[in-house]
């Protein structure tokens, strides 16, 4: 069987990179008693997948993993279990069976996610930064130089912005995510900053990510759906 299991890393865990997150849970998979799938041969391993690699420094309401399991649990009990062995700032949200042959590996599956930014105190702000926010928002074109292996390249950012509003203070967006087109948040606030001639100082942007989709739309027409929804509950 297949499970689905969406995970919070919050508080001090945003500083634990991916490869110690997936070592993480491999250890409380065995500590909570979950009888987790190996694979064969010299050098067996745990039947797991994870979905989109959360940046260091950021936290989320919305990460999944994928685990093949041998013995079945209802998704109350996988909840349970994993988070009686959870530390402080890692949380279990659910676990729900995905189809074997429809649900796909989570990483290749992400096209999309939410984000919501906010300010830290020590970063200065203009009185009327959200007007001049909304106004760059309606630029056609924002291209920024991203930095790759082989030095810098331009990318044109817009199009991979879907929808963007204000939550109080903060700015929430829905942005293209994944293994192509993907746009790191910090990159939109770091070209606004420039455009407007503002210094963004550094480690003052808080960013959680909400919720990441894939895009069962065609023709160039979008129809997000997040991971856990691909799933059903277990009984």
């Amino acid at each position: 069987m297949k499970v689905r299991v969406k995970f919070a890393k919050e508080g001090a865990m945003k500083f634990v990179g991916h490869l110690d997150i997936m070592r993480y849970f491999q250890k409380a998979i065995r500590r909570a008693g979950i009888d987790i799938a190996y694979s064969e041969g010299f050098s067996p391993h745990m039947i797991m997948s994870f979905a989109n690699p959360l940046s260091v420094g950021l936290t989320s309401g919305g990460e999944y993993f994928d685990m093949q399991i041998r013995t079945a649990f209802p998704s109350a009990e996988l909840v349970r279990r994993l988070n009686d062995v959870m530390v402080e700032g890692m949380r279990v949200i659910s676990a729900v069976q995905v189809p074997e042959d429809k649900a796909g590996k989570a990483m290749s599956l992400v096209e999309a996610a939410d984000y919501r930014i906010s300010f830290r105190e020590s970063q200065p702000l203009p009185d009327d930064w959200q007007v001049r926010f909304a106004a760059f928002m309606e630029r056609t074109s924002i291209i920024i130089r991203k930095k790759t292996k082989k030095g810098e390249k331009e990318m044109e950012i817009r199009p991979l912005v879907y929808e963007w509003h204000f939550e109080g203070d903060a700015v929430f967006i829905k942005v293209s995510s994944g293994s192509s087109d993907n746009l790191r948040p910090e990159y939109l606030m770091e070209a606004f900053f420039e455009a407007e001639g503002l210094i963004l100082e550094p480690f003052t942007l808080m960013i959680h990510r909400l919720e990441i989709y894939v895009d069962r739309g065609s023709e160039g027409r979008h129809d997000f759906c997040s991971l856990e929804a691909l799933g059903q509950i277990i009984e």
